[in-house]
C-alpha cells in the first residue's frame, strides 16, 4: 500500500502549465486588489457594494493563494532540500505581504462604519460573513497606519519567516548518530525519537542520548532562530497595543481569559493525579526516583500492540464507522486516494499534520508511521483535523478559519474513539497497555503542555530585556518540567532541548500554541461524553458544530452542546475521566503483578 502522498490534484508539478497559470493569475489578482482598495476605501459611500465586492474578490485571491502555498509547504515538508518548493514559498510570502495595504485599508474602512448591524442585514453575501466582517471592524484597534503595516510585513520576509525556515531546515536535515546492535548509524531525527516507543529500554534510552547530543549541532542556530521570532513578536505585539503576546492569541484565538484561567486552575489541580500514574509507571519499570525522560513512552504490558499501514487502515475505518458512515467513509477516502504520506524517511519534517486544502475539498496528511499503537492514534487524531475540513468545505471560504482551541476538537474526538473501541475489546493485559498509553497521550496534553506553557511565558518576559543564551533556554526547560511534572519524573533525566524539538515555538504566527492541545482535549471528552448519553442523534450536531467554528466565539460555539467553557467545574469534570483512567491503570497494574 502506498505510503506517500499525491498532491498532482493540486499541481503535477512546479514546471506545469497550471501551475504556472496560477501564479500568473495570482500576480494579477494582486494588482487588481491593491488598485481596487485603493480606489474605493477613501470613503463610505456605497458601502454595501464596495463590502460585497471586496467578500468576493478577497475570496477569490485568498482560494488561489492557499492552493499555491498548500503545494510549495506540502512538497518542503516531505522534501527539506526541495530548492524549488522552498523558493516558491519564499515567493509567496513576499507577494502576500504586497496586499498588507490593501487589507490593512479594508479593516479600518469597516472599522469606521457606523452601524454596521444594519450593512450587514442589507445584503445575503454580507450576512453569511457577517462573523468575520464583524471582528475585522473590532480588531481594527489594533492596526498601525498602513506604511507602518507594510514595513513590518515586508521585514517579516527577512526577519521571523526567515527564523522559521532556517530552523526547518537544520532540524529537518538533522542525522542523529546513534550505535544500534553494535552498529553505528546515522537516521533522521524522527526515527530517533520515534525508538522512545520501542519495547526495548536500551534502545529507548541509548536514543534518548543520541538525540540530546545531536540538538549540540543546531543548539546555536536553534537559539538564534528563537531569539529572532520571539523579539520580533514582542516587538509587533507592543505597537499594536496589545498588553503582551498572550493577549495577541487570546484575541486571535477568539477566546477570553476567564476561560484560560478557568482551564489553567483545573489543569493544576489535577497534577497530583497525573504524578501518581507517572511515579506507578516508573516503579512498574524498575526506577525508584521517578520516571526518567527516556521512558516516558515506553509501551507497557507484554501485549506489543502494533499495526501494518494496512491494519491501522482498517481498523480506523471499522471504529469510525461506530460513530457515522460519514466519517469512516471519509477516512477510507483519504487512506484510498493517497491523501496521506505516513513513511519516514530523510529530509522529511518529524511529527504530523493535517493541511485541509479548500480549494480542491480535500485534505493532506503527514506522519511519520512507524506501527506503534500510538502512530495508530495519531493517524486517527490527523483524520480528525481532515473531518473538520471536510464538514467545512462547502463553506465559504473566510468562514473556514476557525480559531487554535477549537482545531483540536475533531481530532481528539477521533482518537477517542479509537482508543475508547481497543479498551472495549481488549483482555485485561491489553486493557492495561491501551490505557497506559492513553494517559500518557494525556499527560502529554496537560501536563507537558502546562511545562511548554510555563517555558514561553517565562521565555516572553525574560526575552524583553534581552536575547537568551542556549544555557538560559535549556535552563528555563528544565524548570518548567520540575514545575510541571513535579516527583513525577526523575530530575536527573529530563529534556533540556524540548525548546529546539517543538516546531510551534518557532512560528511568528503561532505563539503560546500549546493551552489549545489541552483545550482540544477536555472539550473534545465533554462533547464525546454528550455523544455517549445521547447516542445518534448527536452526530448531526456534532457536524454543525464543527461548521459553527469559523464563524463564531469560543464561548458561542461550545454553547450549542452545553457547555460553559468559563466554568471551572466543566474542566474538572472533564479531567475527572483522566483520572478515573489513571486509577483502573493502577489496579490492572496491581492485578496483572
Amino acid at each position: 500500500m502506498n505510503m506517500r502522498w499525491n498532491l498532482d490534484k493540486l499541481y503535477p508539478s512546479f514546471e506545469s502549465k497550471e501551475f504556472n497559470s496560477d501564479m500568473e493569475r495570482l500576480y494579477e489578482q494582486i494588482d487588481e486588489l491593491k488598485e481596487w482598495t485603493e480606489l474605493n476605501f477613501n470613503s463610505t459611500e456605497n458601502a454595501v457594494e464596495k463590502a460585497e465586492k471586496y467578500v468576493k474578490n478577497f475570496s477569490e485571491f485568498y482560494t488561489l493563494y492557499t492552493r499555491l502555498l498548500a503545494y510549495a509547504r506540502l512538497t518542503a515538508s516531505v522534501d527539506a532540500k526541495n530548492e524549488q518548493a522552498l523558493k516558491v514559498y519564499d515567493k509567496l510570502d513576499i507577494k502576500y505581504s504586497e496586499i498588507t495595504k490593501a487589507l490593512v485599508s479594508y479593516q479600518k474602512w469597516i472599522g469606521s462604519i457606523d452601524n454596521l448591524d444594519n450593512l450587514l442585514a442589507s445584503s445575503d453575501i454580507l450576512k453569511e460573513h457577517s462573523f468575520i466582517i464583524k471582528e475585522a471592524a473590532n480588531n481594527a484597534k489594533y492596526l498601525l497606519d498602513e506604511k507602518e503595516e507594510m514595513i513590518i510585513s515586508k521585514m517579516k520576509n527577512t526577519g521571523s519567516t526567515a527564523w522559521t525556515n532556517l530552523q526547518n531546515m537544520i532540524t529537518s536535515t538533522l542525522l542523529v548518530d546513534v550505535e544500534l546492535n553494535g552498529e553505528e548509524k546515522k537516521l533522521p531525527l524522527p526515527a530517533v525519537r520515534n525508538m522512545a516507543f520501542e519495547k526495548d529500554p536500551e534502545i529507548r534510552k541509548t536514543a534518548y542520548y543520541a538525540e540530546l547530543e545531536a540538538y549540540k549541532k543546531i543548539e546555536e542556530s536553534s537559539a538564534a532562530c528563537l531569539n529572532g521570532i520571539k523579539g520580533e513578536v514582542i516587538t509587533t505585539s507592543e505597537l499594536r497595543g496589545y498588553s503582551s503576546p498572550l493577549e495577541e492569541t487570546l484575541v486571535s484565538s477568539r477566546m477570553d481569559k476567564e476561560t484560560l484561567d478557568a482551564m489553567l486552575a483545573a489543569m493544576k489541580e489535577s497534577l497530583p493525579a497525573f504524578r501518581k500514574y507517572y511515579r506507578r509507571k516508573a516503579e512498574l519499570l524498575g526506577h525508584s526516583n521517578g520516571l526518567p525522560f527516556y521512558d516516558m513512552f515506553a509501551p507497557m504490558g507484554d501485549v506489543n500492540i502494533t499495526f501494518t499501514y494496512e491494519e491501522a487502515r482498517d481498523y480506523i475505518v471499522k471504529n469510525f464507522r461506530t460513530f457515522s458512515d460519514e466519517l469512516a467513509d471519509f477516512a477510507k477516502n483519504a487512506f484510498e486516494n493517497n491523501w496521506i504520506d505516513a513513511e519516514p524517511r530523510e529530509g522529511k519534517r518529524g511529527g504530523a499534520f493535517c493541511s485541509n486544502l479548500r480549494s480542491i475539498k480535500e485534505s493532506r496528511i503527514m506522519s511519520n508511521f512507524n506501527g506503534s499503537f500510538s502512530n495508530m492514534t495519531t493517524l486517527a487524531h490527523e483524520l480528525g483535523h481532515g473531518y473538520h475540513g471536510h464538514c467545512l468545505k462547502n463553506e465559504p471560504i473566510l468562514n473556514c478559519t476557525y480559531p487554535m482551541p477549537l482545531a483540536e476538537t475533531a481530532s481528539i474526538f477521533c482518537e477517542t474513539i479509537v482508543v475508547n473501541a481497543a479498551l472495549k475489546e481488549a483482555s485485561q493485559e491489553e486493557a492495561f497497555s491501551i490505557l497506559e498509553s492513553s494517559i500518557s497521550d494525556a499527560g502529554q496534553v496537560i501536563v507537558d503542555i502546562l511545562s511548554r506553557y510555563i517555558f514561553e511565558t517565562n521565555l516572553f518576559e525574560r526575552r524583553k530585556d534581552a536575547a537568551l543564551s542556549v544555557k538560559d533556554f535549556k535552563e528555563m526547560m528544565l524548570d518548567a518540567q520540575k514545575e510541571a511534572y513535579g516527583d513525577g519524573l526523575d530530575h536527573e533525566y529530563l529534556h533540556p532541548y524540548m525548546w529546539v524539538n517543538k516546531t510551534h515555538y518557532y512560528s511568528a504566527e503561532r505563539n503560546f500554541y500549546n493551552f489549545p492541545y489541552a483545550f482540544g482535549l477536555l472539550f473534545a471528552k465533554g462533547i464525546y461524553a454528550e455523544y455517549l448519553k445521547r447516542g445518534d442523534a448527536f452526530v448531526p450536531e456534532y457536524n454543525k458544530l464543527l461548521v459553527a467554528t469559523g464563524k463564531n466565539n469560543i464561548a458561542d460555539v461550545t454553547k450549542m452542546v452545553g457547555i460553559d467553557v468559563r466554568s471551572v467545574d466543566f474542566w474538572r469534570s472533564s479531567l475527572k475521566l483522566v483520572e478515573q483512567d489513571i486509577e483502573r491503570f493502577i489496579q490492572l497494574a496491581d492485578a496483572l503483578k
